[in-house]
């Protein structure tokens, strides 16, 4: 072969081993085939230095490949961050891609745990150890805790035998366990210079010795670089998105309050009208129903009610139209039904150590299920409110509840003026009435028909007494008893004269007010009942006859209680002003003449014998001409009748006064 032609042979072939990417140790066989196929001196010389050129360009050509290969990656971790939606899936990419571009069996990152106050593994790439992906590493501890005291790269070709780390027990076992050898890391640095501020390092790990070239160091720190800004990035994102929620909670919160106070404001404006218009408490009670959604009922400071219950849209009586008034108080909360009956003295007396509560708390407060605020003047209490069916009230509403105790307090004010001022005019009749009714009645009438008091329409008259310490405190008990209603009280002789707006018989109406006066004066009050009566000579009749009744019922014994004289019994018949004898014998004897008009029996002649004879037996069937045992088989019959104590001494004193009666009207 012509020499010429057989260099430029060997030379084409170097060219076509570049042109393929062929391995380095390939070019070293074309000097090797120049020299077997004779070529020698300067030629082989020139293939020679041909080789060493080529070999210069393969690895030129091999290191911008693989600086391509890095940025390639560099750009792709670039762009993981500008689309970062999850934070683990961009680190866990910088971790697999620092591991594939250096060609390391295993890559790792790890961060700080600021509440621990060490650091953990974060991401794993190629880590086949358990015990190795839980290390923890605290700071200046091993390959990792100097990165990050030190924020400087650190490498070893062979970790076990390296002495510059402080080696600990747990950290080289995870090691060994993971089979490492040669590990390099890199600290994760926000900022530069010495203002820079370590979040973690990153690394890379063989399980042989190698050693790590600058290039190698320098592109893990690069990619150190990216998952720091991914973190930083990330978190900056968090911040966001709590400072978002943050300010949307903040607008919420803003909007809730903007929009109770411009409810509170339109529930001033409401409940402000209701008052200049010259609503009453009632009307009160059926807005604050309606605002609230609830069942409102307003008490005195008794704990009995002064209106009735009104229904809100949301309250317990859900079909009474918004802000309508129903006729029941709530539940363990009862009083007067408006007809002279009352409801249980405890439901009260609970109710006044909620209102009590309330007062000291200077806020509504739950008795129940219940929501109870204080009504008062100054440290008066004039009453209470009562919310039920809305157990959650919140802040707003809470206020607005409470906000209206106000108002209440202002109307019961009011009310309380306007009644004490009538009273003491109604007071005024009510003495001419009691001592000098037939002066002028036509005056009487006249007068009591411009206070609102028609004289001429039947009316019960009570009279109370209490103990003379505590008398003062009756003529204002008794005001706040009739108070809402169109009774009236004046006091009268040491007692006070009550003549309350009821339908009730004189003994229930006694009864009612002995009650409740009891609870509000703090003392045992005594009232008797009489009438009803029409008319100025009629009612002081009755005045007389319950004053008359209230002696009685001191003597027999009855302070603290409430009666009439149909209730007395005989002495009834001599209290009363009618003495109805006919109704006093046919209430002691009606069973006993029933039973003798059916039977054709003797019962009542049997007894009026037994009393005549003093109790003796044989004495009354002599008078009756018949055999004893007629006279016990007699007398067992009025005991069935009658009841087994017919013959206690205050019901015998009762049937002989019945059957002289009895007699007396016979002739």
């Amino acid at each position: 072969m012509p020499k010429n032609t057989s260099v430029a042979a060997h030379l084409r072939r170097l060219l076509e081993l570049l042109a393929s990417g062929a391995p380095a140790e390939d070019f070293g066989t074309v000097a090797t085939e120049a020299r077997r196929g004779g070529v020698g001196g300067d030629d082989l010389a020139e293939i020679e230095q041909a080789t060493q050129a080529a070999l210069r360009v393969h690895s030129a050509l091999r290191q911008h490949q693989r600086r391509e290969a890095e940025l390639t990656a560099l750009f792709d971790t670039a762009g993981d961050l500008a689309a970062l939606r999850d934070l683990d899936a961009v680190l866990r990419s910088i971790v697999r891609r620092a591991r594939m571009l250096l060609g390391t069996d295993t890559a790792y990152l790890t961060l700080p745990d600021e509440e621990a106050g060490d650091t953990f593994m974060r991401v794993t790439d190629g880590s086949v150890s358990e015990l190795f992906q839980n290390l923890r590493l605290q700071l200046g501890e091993g390959l990792g805790g100097l990165v990050a005291q030190t924020a400087r790269p650190y490498a070893t070709p062979d970790y076990r035998t390296d002495q510059r780390f402080h080696h600990t027990r747990s950290i080289d076992a995870g090691v060994l366990d993971e089979g490492l050898v040669a590990i390099l890391g890199v600290p994760l640095l926000l900022g530069s210079g010495s203002g820079g501020k370590v979040i973690g390092a990153l690394f890379a790990a063989d399980r042989t010795p190698r050693t790590f070239s600058p290039d190698e160091v320098a592109l893990l720190c690069s990619l150190a670089n990216h998952a720091a800004i991914a973190i930083d990035t990330a978190k900056a994102m968090t911040d966001a998105r709590v400072a978002l929620a943050e300010l949307a909670e903040a607008n919420a919160v803003i909007r809730e309050r903007s929009a109770a106070m411009q409810r509170a404001e339109e529930s001033h404006d409401r409940l402000s009208d209701l008052v200049l218009r010259g609503g009453d408490v009632a009307d009160v009670a059926a807005a604050v129903a309606d605002l609230l959604e609830g069942d409102v009922t307003v008490f005195d400071a008794g704990g009995w009610p002064l209106t009735p219950t009104a229904h809100g849209a949301g309250g317990a009586g859900g079909s009474a139209p918004a802000g309508t008034s129903g006729t029941d108080a709530p539940k363990g909360f009862v009083g007067t039904d408006g007809t002279g009956g009352t409801g249980g003295t405890d439901d009260a007396a609970a109710l006044v150590r909620a209102a009590e509560e309330s007062r000291a708390t200077a806020h509504a407060v739950v008795h129940d299920g219940r929501w109870v605020c204080a009504v008062l003047a100054g440290q008066e209490m004039l009453g209470s409110l009562v919310l039920s069916g809305r157990p959650d009230l919140d802040g707003p509403d809470r206020r607005l509840f409470e906000r209206s105790s106000v108002v209440t307090s202002l109307l019961l004010l009011l009310r309380r003026s306007v009644a004490e001022a009538e009273n003491r005019v109604r007071g005024d009749l009510i003495t001419d009435l009691l001592t000098a009714p037939d002066r002028d009645p036509a005056g009487l009438v006249a007068r009591g028909r411009n206070l609102g008091i028609d004289l001429n329409r039947p009316h019960l008259v009570l009279v109370a007494s209490t103990d003379a310490d505590v008398r003062e405190r009756l003529a204002g008990a008794a005001v706040q008893y009739l108070f809402g209603g169109d009774g009236v009280s004046a006091e009268h002789a040491g007692t006070v004269m009550l003549v309350p707006a009821s339908g009730a018989t004189p003994g229930e109406a006694a009864g009612a007010a002995a009650e409740q006066l009891t609870h509000l004066v703090g003392a045992p009050v005594t009232v008797a009942g009489a009438g009803p009566a029409a008319g100025p000579r009629a009612l002081a009749d009755a005045h007389a006859e319950a004053a008359r009744c209230l002696q009685a019922l001191k003597v027999l014994g009855r302070r603290g209680a409430g009666g009439s004289a149909g209730e007395l019994g005989f002495l009834g018949v001599l209290l009363g002003e009618d003495h109805d004898v006919d109704g006093f014998v046919k209430a002691t004897l009606g069973p006993l003449l029933e039973y003798d008009d059916r039977r054709g029996t003797q019962l009542v002649r049997t007894l009026a014998a037994y009393f005549g004879c003093g109790g003796s037996l044989t004495r009354a069937k002599e008078e009756l001409h018949v055999h004893i045992n007629t006279v016990v088989q007699r007398l067992d019959r009025v005991q069935a009748i009658l009841g087994p104590d017919w013959n206690s001494p205050e019901n015998a004193l009762e049937l002989q006064l019945a059957l002289r009666l009895r007699l007396l009207s016979l002739g």
